[in-house]
């Protein structure tokens, strides 16, 4: 009989490769600028912020739109409900920022299913500008923001993007998320872009207007229930690439709960299965935990279970000095956050299967994917 202990080493070995591949490529894209932006010097530019209710750094968050070292750039605020708890601190930050042409939009249209692309709509029509950016709420802005966007932007450029960099976690299932989103979900988006296949990122977007305007406007992005999902296939469709920012903006996360990080996860896993099934498909096996199991187990031996912990140990360290290259969030605790992380993949992969719906801020949708041509007509709400 054959010791199944060598070609689970074996085994082992080739996922180290990839894994740790796929940090270092990250790792090597992360903080670089490769050759001049061409983005027009000095364009004005419009940026769009769709609000909804009040979050633990609200204000922080909307402060930093009014302080951007800039010299020509205007603020449009998008509430979909006039009675929105968020409003009078819009009207009264617009008011002590009047240096900043800013102004906010009540109410929205409802072309789709997806409620932050209705609360985009009328900003996009109002936007005085051909350069237009689209921010959530929750993106941390530091003065250079315009800057690192448009240093990104190339010739063959149609989009240009921001993963969430998670910060400031104040709970253990934070520092869960942070490892989410920072040395798991942007290491592989970093990667992935390296080889020529950027996907968009909802949290910051920089667009030529006229470019969307051309092939159905911000409507187009109905498409598909994610607008990230449906800007990348339309970006690739025009021939042009998505390209990632050299380095990723803040999103503090604060206090989470187990429950919160587990929907929002999963949330974003059910979209992802639907709007590139092929790439969503071997996420199971993008964290470590379960490969070096599956190593352990094929060994069934003390030789294959120090080989399983060899490959965690060596993961998880190339993660950590990822994070610590880009500048991104790290603790003692993140040493415990990333099997954690590791061990909800699997469970979170299975859930995205078994059905296509979501809740997503109250709202329950259906993620299956329709064309923007097929879309059922909405009314404004305000």
């Amino acid at each position: 009989m054959i010791d199944a202990t060598v070609p689970a080493l074996s085994f082992g070995a080739l996922l180290a490769l990839v894994q740790i591949g796929s940090i270092a490529i990250a790792g090597r894209r992360l903080g670089q600028v490769h050759g001049p932006s061409r983005f027009p010097a000095g364009a004005p530019v419009s940026v769009i912020r769709p609000l909804h209710g009040l979050e633990s750094y609200s204000e922080e968050m909307l402060i930093r739109s009014f302080r951007l070292d800039y010299p020509a750039y205007e603020l449009i605020f998008c509430v979909a409900d006039p009675g929105d708890p968020i409003v009078p601190m819009v009207e009264r930050l617009i008011a002590a920022h009047p240096q900043v042409p800013a102004h906010l939009i009540l109410g929205d249209e409802r072309i789709s299913e997806n409620p932050k692309l209705n609360n985009c709509l009328r900003g996009w029509r109002a936007a005085a500008h051909d350069w237009v950016v689209l921010a959530d709420s929750n993106v941390a802005m530091p003065p250079d923001y315009l800057q690192r966007l448009q240093a990104a932007w190339r010739a063959e450029t149609g989009l240009v993007c921001s993963t969430p960099a998670g910060a400031r976690p104040g709970s253990f299932m934070a520092e869960v998320e942070c490892a989410f989103l920072n040395t798991l979900q942007a290491r592989w988006q970093y990667a992935a872009e390296a080889f020529g296949l950027g996907f968009a990122q909802g949290k910051s977007m920089l667009w030529h207007k006229p470019f969307l305007d051309q092939r159905g406007g911000l409507q187009a992005l109905a498409a598909e229930i994610a607008e990230d999902a449906a800007a990348t296939k339309l970006v690739r469709a025009a021939g042009k690439r998505v390209h990632l920012v050299a380095s990723p903006f803040e999103q503090p996360l604060g206090p989470r709960g187990f429950r919160e990080v587990w929907s929002r996860q999963l949330r974003w896993a059910r979209l992802r299965r639907v709007t590139f099934p092929l790439f969503f498909a071997p996420e199971i096996g993008s964290g470590v935990l379960l490969p070096a199991l599956l190593v352990a187990l094929w060994a069934g031996s003390l030789a294959g279970l120090a080989g399983a912990a060899g490959l965690a140990a060596l993961c998880y360290g190339a993660e950590h000095r990822l994070a610590l290259r880009a500048g991104w969030h790290r603790s003692p605790r993140m040493l415990a956050a990333f099997p954690v992380r590791d061990a909800l993949i699997p469970a979170i992969w299975l859930g995205a299967w078994v059905q296509s719906a979501i809740v997503w801020r109250g709202n329950a949708m259906d993620v299956r994917p329709r064309r923007a041509a097929e879309a059922r007509s909405y009314a404004p709400t305000a």
